[in-house]
């Protein structure tokens, strides 16, 4: 099987370079044929999407983009479509999650980009949308209008499928000439939404760009920095300093990296009746993704004093993750992962010789790990690919000054406490810089318009262009009915 990767409006598809990558899981091989562009042929395409999308993009009520966009997406849900079948064939085996895994994740996420979800994008971000179409009257006076960059330009990360769609679509819901780079662990995704989108609306498909270009090749992406005015990037922290370092004074650059996630669950959580589903919820979110999301659990805080003990609790959660893994099977780890998981475990093991209440729940070749301590700790990040670590503490109200440390690091926190301890407990972690508080089960499936990293999606795109009262006053001196 051979797929073709990216977006490339107005280059000849003869004249460009192409490298093959392959992918083996589930045994399955697929070969995809990445672009090589040159430094030529990358202005080239700069050119070609910023010029079309200042003809064509900006002059779109931005109800029609959110049209033609939940038209797109439609297709990809639909699982009679071709592009939804293609998708499913192959993202298996390039990602190396199992189909069902595939199945349904990508059927929850697309969902978020729905006409009545984009709407939503929208008004978390703007008080009138309508401001991305035209000066709109604002509150202080005079007239605002929202302008999106000329060149937007999109690094993403391939560690979840489909994590390039939102970046993608939040920048042409602001009217920016968009150009993705995809990564080479998942490189197919966006340049489908691309394809989709110009079979809908032709002209729109010539606003935007799905390129790849080798990691870590100065000399590519120096090109692309130099065409953009503004840079979104995710990845991991090392890399994303490297690119900052390459950004253009000039240029706004929006960096995403590594994040941490953990869950807090409350004694009054942890009755007989409740201690079950719960748990299931929690293993839900350790095995979605195999916890490469930034939103990801990677330790759980359990008060004391539920007729449940943290201990019994973690033990549930152990079985929970014995039970999702004949449905769906950890995708195969390289082999730097499978010496991570071996290494954590392992050090894990070695506390449990000091007797100080550690534990090791599930075997080595489980495909899953889950550590209890009744020592409360510092959070600290697990080795990912189902390995949880589950801490008693005596009272929620120690968890923050836990993980304050790493508030550079924090995101997404999950809580199961009652509503008056639920709000007592978020503005705690709020101060300690948790920026998004969710239930478990919704750990890797963030709500649509939920501000990433704390962070607008759409508003830290746009530049503001103002009318001032001044000007309005001074213009009514030269209307023709002035006397």
């Amino acid at each position: 099987m051979i797929e073709t990767a990216g977006h490339l409006p107005g280059l000849p598809a003869g004249e460009v370079a192409w490298r093959t990558l392959d992918f083996s899981a589930w045994g399955d091989h697929v070969q995809v044929r990445v672009p090589e562009l040159t430094t030529a042929q990358a202005g080239a395409l700069a050119s070609h999407v910023r010029e079309n999308a200042r003809s064509y993009l900006r002059t779109l009520p931005v109800a029609q983009i959110v049209a033609t966009l939940d038209a797109a997406i439609a297709r990809l849900l639909d699982r009679d479509d071709p592009w939804r079948r293609r998708a499913e064939a192959v993202l298996p085996i390039v990602t190396g999650y199992d189909r069902e895994s595939v199945r349904l994740g990508l059927s929850g996420y697309l969902r978020s980009f729905r006409a009545p979800q984009l709407q939503r994008f929208l008004a978390e971000d703007f008080v009138n949308p309508a401001v991305l179409d035209g000066f709109q009257p604002a509150m202080k006076g005079g007239f605002t209008r929202a302008l999106g960059p000329q060149l937007l330009l999109h690094i993403w990360a391939g560690n979840v499928p489909g994590l390039s769609l939102w970046s993608l679509i939040c920048g042409l819901l602001v009217k920016a000439g968009t150009v993705g780079k995809v990564a080479s662990a998942e490189p197919l995704l966006a340049g489908w939404l691309a394809q989709i989108l110009a079979e809908i609306d032709p002209k729109l498909g010539e606003c935007l760009a799905v390129v790849w270009w080798k990691g870590g090749d100065a000399e590519a992406e120096r090109a692309w920095l130099n065409e953009a005015d503004t840079i979104v990037a995710y990845g991991g922290n090392d890399a994303l300093a490297a690119i900052r370092e390459r950004v253009p004074v000039t240029a706004r650059f929006l960096p995403h990296g590594h994040r941490i996630g953990f869950g807090l669950i409350g004694a009054e959580a942890l009755d007989t009746r409740r201690a079950g589903p719960l748990a299931r919820l929690v293993a839900q979110d350790v095995a979605r993704w195999e916890q490469q999301g930034c939103y990801s659990p990677q330790m759980l805080f359990v008060a004391r004093g539920g007729a449940v003990s943290p201990r019994e609790f973690a033990e549930r959660v152990s079985q929970e993750l014995g039970a999702l893994s004949p449905r769906h099977p950890r995708r195969a780890l390289s082999v730097a992962e499978a010496a991570g998981v071996a290494d954590w475990r392992s050090r894990e093991e070695m506390r449990g010789f000091d007797d100080d209440g550690t534990v090791v729940l599930g075997e080595a070749g489980d495909g899953w790990s889950v550590v209890f301590s009744e020592v409360a700790e510092p959070l600290a990040p697990s080795a990912l690919n189902r390995t949880l670590k589950i801490v008693a503490v005596d009272s929620l109200d120690t968890v923050p000054p836990l993980v304050s440390p790493a508030r550079a690091y924090l995101q997404t926190a999950a809580v199961a406490a009652s509503p008056r301890e639920l709000f007592r407990i978020a503005a705690l972690l709020g101060e300690a810089g948790v920026t998004r508080i969710c239930g478990f089960g919704a750990m890797a499936a963030p709500e649509a318009g939920w501000h990433n990293d704390g962070r607008f999606n759409l508003l830290d795109l746009v530049r503001l262009t103002e009318i001032e009262q001044s000007a309005e006053r001074a213009a009514d001196g030269f209307a023709a009915y002035v006397d």
